[in-house]
């Protein structure tokens, strides 16, 4: 016989068996209540109950005899309840259900048959399997004195935004995707207190962060907000995203508006889709504000956010948006890269005639690692190239003058380009490569109607605040203000810099600097081919003496190298001015 005693004092709440009974295993006995705490007292094994020693109300001491137990072989499965039909099981199962994108099937059908994924969907692309922590999940819109709570919950699940971190090729990140299929992205009370939530979490370590926006800006119909907020103008996410200080990476397919597009404007790099359309206010903000009625497809087409330099990258879809940002978020970390010799057909790369334009994209990706060039802005300021690519697995960024568009002269939007991404560079704590070919800023009356002066001066501005190792390579034309701007202030200022032998230096072009200098004696030769045949002959010993064999023995810059070589020479460059710091922003969020 088995006598079952009590453990300590309590009261006995519940006797669940009688004298004879047959129980199984597991089986609960009775219940006793202490602090209010019931507490199950169950069958240790199988058998008849043979003595019964309480009752209900009983005061217990602790050893009181309970049930007296006889051991036998109870057919029958045990008594205890399964998990799997528990209520609170089920009602979290049922819930959970909820969040998932089977629940919304014509929504999803939907945006499959736009050619558009889900939130949920860019978030499982982005991040390693089963690596992704969600926060909020359970928010809805807040709008519980208005509506229906199930409705609430089946029909704006988290309030319109994912939010979480995981990890992206092992390392964390967090994320946060706003869901189009909740009330058409529109910002809600909760979905805010949700993104100030996790740029809290991951500003403890200084996390990246993307963002997929999608849709409008403010939610007026929140109404369950209105008496715990002062007012929209006083919601705090925008100035805490905006304020954060580890790297931002924007991803927008679709329409995004307003609240939206501000989040996505303060982003450090900004990917959008050909299908996407953005823009400070959408169909109703411009007919609200008596400006007309506009289809949401004229405000902002990604044509015309490419031109206007909002747009860093323009993807197909969001499949190639989410594969860039992958990209972005490994550059902080250096990969191998196999031992190279030499690239002889570098020595081809610049035409023997001077004056004849050559791609230089073409020197680019043929000294960095193959297929590693990840340009920027591609569509804006055209006279600058700015890009990320790896030298032997080491990330740097990249800013070359344009030889195909204006000569290669710098104008306001090539300035601006240029600046811009020395400063994320610097930020972001990549050292710099810069690859000069300029005959110097662009002039003239047209182009100061541009305010030239106020944007390539900012090129001076970001390359004297630059604090990472900077290497510049002129390839072939260096001169005036332009060439010093390339070279983050002038040549002495690059950690190293060094010219191919179709390197040429000056304080100005060849050509102006003989039309300035020589005016006179020019004007003088009444014949005009004796003219333009001295003319020819002082730009060629202008060009023998600015020339970079004679220009580096005047010690203007550190090396005149093989093309075939530079690889290795950069590379060396690279390496002897030590690792990059920590950028002024981010501190070691890379």
């Amino acid at each position: 016989m088995t006598i079952i005693r009590a453990e300590s004092a309590a009261i006995v709440a519940e006797v669940h068996v009688t004298t004879g009974q047959e129980v199984p295993a597991d089986t609960v006995l009775l219940a006793t209540e202490l602090m209010k705490m019931r507490h199950e007292i169950r069958a240790p094994h199988g058998g008849i109950v043979r003595t019964v020693h309480i009752k209900v109300g009983d005061e217990l001491q602790g050893g009181a005899a309970l049930v007296t137990l006889e051991p036998a072989e109870v057919a029958g499965q045990t008594a205890a309840t399964k998990a799997e039909d528990r209520p609170d099981m089920a009602d979290y199962k049922a819930r959970m259900a909820l969040l998932q994108d089977e629940a919304r099937r014509d929504a999803v059908a939907k945006r499959h048959a736009q050619g558009a994924r889900t939130a949920r969907e860019n978030i499982d692309d982005l991040f390693d399997a089963g690596s992704f922590t969600e926060y909020g999940a359970l928010a809805v819109a807040a709008q519980r004195g208005s509506r229906d709570l199930e409705d609430l919950q089946a029909r704006t699940q988290g309030d319109g935004i994912i939010c979480g971190i995981g990890t992206v090729a092992g390392r964390r990140v967090a994320a946060m995707a706003v869901d189009y299929m909740v009330l058409a992205g529109t910002q809600g009370f909760n979905h805010h207190r949700k993104m100030d939530r996790l740029i809290e979490v991951a500003g403890r370590d200084q996390l990246p962060i993307v963002l997929f926006a999608e849709g409008g800006g403010g939610r007026p119909n929140d109404g369950d907000a209105a008496l715990i907020m002062a007012g929209w103008l006083n919601v705090t996410s925008f100035r805490h995203f905006a304020a954060y200080k580890g790297p931002k990476i924007g991803i927008v397919a679709g329409y995004c508006f307003a609240g939206n597009a501000a989040l996505f404007g303060v982003c450090d790099l900004r990917i959008a889709t050909r299908n996407s359309w953005i823009g400070m206010g959408g169909p109703a903000m411009i007919e609200g504000g008596g400006l007309g009625t506009v289809a949401p497809k004229d405000i902002g087409p990604s044509a015309t956010q490419v031109e206007t330099g909002l747009i860093d990258i323009l993807a197909e879809d969001e499949a190639e948006a989410v594969e860039a940002a992958k990209q972005l978020l490994g550059l902080s970390q250096d990969k191998p890269q196999p031992k190279e010799g030499d690239r002889p057909e570098l020595r081809k790369l610049i035409p023997v005639d001077r004056t004849r334009a050559y791609d230089m994209r073409d020197a680019i990706n043929g000294i960095v690692d193959e297929d590693s060039f990840q340009e920027l802005r591609r569509g804006f300021g055209i006279g600058m190239i700015t890009g990320f690519a790896r030298l032997s697995g080491r990330a740097i960024g990249i800013v070359a003058n344009n030889p195909l568009h204006l000569g290669g002269a710098i104008d306001a939007a090539a300035g601006d380009k240029g600046a811009r991404f020395l400063q994320l560079c610097d930020a972001w704590g990549l050292p710099m490569v810069t690859f000069c070919d300029t005959p110097g800023f662009m002039v003239g009356p047209e182009v100061e109607k541009t305010g030239q002066v106020a944007h390539v001066s900012r090129l001076f501005l970001a390359g004297a605040h630059f604090s990472q190792p900077l290497v510049t390579l002129i390839l072939r034309k260096a001169y005036g203000l332009g060439a010093m701007a390339m070279a983050g202030g002038g040549l002495d200022r690059p950690h190293f810099c060094c010219a191919w032998p179709t390197g040429e230096v000056g304080a100005m072009g060849l050509e102006g600097a003989v039309k300035l200098g020589h005016r006179d004696h020019l004007a003088a030769i009444s014949d005009p081919q004796e003219r333009e045949a001295e003319y020819q002959r002082l730009v060629d010993a202008l060009y023998e003496r600015g020339k970079a064999l004679n220009a580096a023995s005047l010690l203007e810059f550190d090396a005149v190298i093989d093309p075939a070589e530079t690889r290795e020479v950069l590379h060396r460059a690279l390496a002897s001015a030590g690792p990059a710091s920590p950028g002024p922003r981010y501190a070691d969020a890379w």
